[in-house]
């Protein structure tokens, strides 16, 4: 007999917001994990606003081929949707990378609990413009 669980998983996988959960649980490991390798190997030469540039370009073109993909399911229009995940993500990635910067230089908080605490305020905020904006059909 299957479990509860195993019978549930074809059902949750229907729903877009379980879909964008998943894949965002899944960004976000990659981006935090990707971010504090760039920080520790580049650190000591790259200032943290050009380090979080390069990591938010990397992340956010990561993030988007998942959600178009998986989360979304939207048809054609890569360029189009990519520009206006840029719109959704800008925001929150030029306020990520200057509280980043201010914590980690002026408020002496730790690098990966800044981004912890940064990832977790744009998660929301996130959906909300991705649903509503980025992929919308």
């Amino acid at each position: 007999m299957r479990s509860y669980m195993a019978r549930q998983l074809p059902i949750l996988c229907q729903d877009k917001r379980f879909r964008y959960l998943a894949v965002g649980g899944i960004n976000t490991f990659f981006g935090y994990c990707f971010s504090l390798i760039c920080y520790q190997v580049f650190h000591a030469c790259l200032h943290i606003v050009i380090i979080g540039a390069i990591c938010n370009v990397v992340s956010i073109s990561f993030s988007f081929v998942l959600y178009k993909l998986f989360v979304f399911r939207t048809k054609g229009h890569w360029l189009q949707e990519y520009a206006r995940c840029y719109v959704v993500y800008g925001v929150s990635a030029v306020l990520g990378i200057l509280a980043a910067w201010v914590m980690v230089d002026y408020l002496d908080v730790a690098f990966w609990l800044a981004q912890a605490i940064i990832i977790a305020v744009t998660v929301c905020f996130s959906y909300v413009g991705h649903s509503r904006f980025s992929f919308r059909t």
